[in-house]
C-alpha cells in the first residue's frame, strides 16, 4: 500500500502500516506515557508523513545539548531502551510507524526509569529529511529492517541509492551509520550502496564489520540465528564531500 500523496514521496515506502490493535496495556501506555516520551510533529498528507520545514530543536526536546543517536525502526523497543538505559549522557531517538511498538517501548523505558529516550511515529526517510537539523545525529542505526526478500518487493528496501544523501544531511561529519541484517542479499546491498556512497567511508575492513557491542542480543537476532543465517554488521562514517 501506498498512501496518498501531493508528490512528497517520490518512491513507496518500506513498510505497510496496517491498522492493529494493541493491548488494553499498550492502549493505557499510549494514553499515560506519549505526552511524555513521543515528540508531536506536523504531518504533510500521510499518517506517517512529516510536513517540510518543521524541524525540531533536540536541545529543546530532551532539555539539554548531548550526542543524538537515531534508530530507524526500533520496533519493540528492545535495543534502543537497552543503550538508553546503559548511557544516560546520550540523547535517543526511536523511529517507528507501528503504534503498538511504540507504546511497548514507552512501557519499557518508563519502568526503566529512563529520561534520555524519546519516539516518533513517522516515516523514517522523511524524519531525516525534515524533523532532524541538518548535521544534528551521531550515529544512525538501523538493524534488521525489513529485507522484503520477494523480487517484486524489493524496491521497498529502506537501504538503496536513494537513501545516503538522505541520512548524511541528517548525520554530523564523522557521524556513523550503523547497519545489521540476517539477510544475506540485504546485507550485500546495502554494502554496495554505501560503498558507492559520496560521503561515506568504510568503517570495518574485509568483508563485513565487527558484531556492534552496543546493540543487545534480542530475541529477533537469536530466532535468525537459530533458523540459520548469519547476523552481518556494517559501519559506514560520514566525511566531508568534495568542496563542502
Amino acid at each position: 500500500m501506498i498512501e496518498p500523496s501531493r508528490g512528497f514521496r517520490e518512491r513507496p515506502v518500506s513498510f505497510v502500516r496496517r491498522s492493529g490493535r494493541m493491548s488494553e496495556a499498550q492502549e493505557r501506555a499510549w494514553s499515560d506515557l506519549s505526552a511524555r516520551y513521543v515528540v508531536p510533529v506536523e504531518r504533510d498528507v500521510a499518517a506517517t508523513s512529516i510536513l517540510p520545514g518543521t524541524a525540531i530543536d533536540p536541545a529543546e526536546t530532551f532539555g539539554r545539548a548531548a550526542r543524538l543517536v537515531v534508530e530507524i525502526g526500533s520496533g519493540q523497543g528492545h535495543a534502543i531502551v537497552h543503550a538508553a538505559g546503559a548511557d544516560p549522557q546520550t540523547d535517543f531517538l526511536a523511529v517507528e510507524v507501528f503504534r503498538a511498538g511504540l507504546a511497548r517501548t514507552m512501557l519499557d523505558a518508563d519502568r526503566a526509569g529512563i529520561g534520555n529516550l524519546r519516539l516518533v511515529e513517522a516515516n523514517a526517510p522523511e524524519v531525516l529529511r525534515h524533523l532532524l537539523p541538518e548535521g544534528s545525529v551521531d550515529e544512525v542505526w538501523i538493524f534488521f529492517p525489513d529485507p522484503w526478500h520477494k523480487k517484486r518487493h524489493t524496491k521497498r528496501r529502506l537501504v538503496d541509492p536513494t537513501f545516503p544523501p538522505i541520512v548524511a544531511q541528517a548525520l554530523r561529519r564523522g557521524g556513523v551509520l550503523r547497519l545489521a541484517t540476517d539477510w544475506e542479499d540485504y546485507a550485500v546491498q546495502m554494502r554496495e550502496v554505501m560503498d558507492a556512497a559520496t560521503g561515506f567511508v568504510r568503517e570495518f575492513t574485509g568483508d563485513w564489520a565487527p558484531r556492534f557491542e552496543g546493540r543487545v542480543l534480542t530475541a529477533f537476532e537469536r530466532k535468525g540465528e537459530r533458523v540459520g543465517r548469519d547476523i552481518r554488521d556494517l559501519a559506514y562514517r560520514r566525511v566531508a564531500t568534495p568542496g563542502a
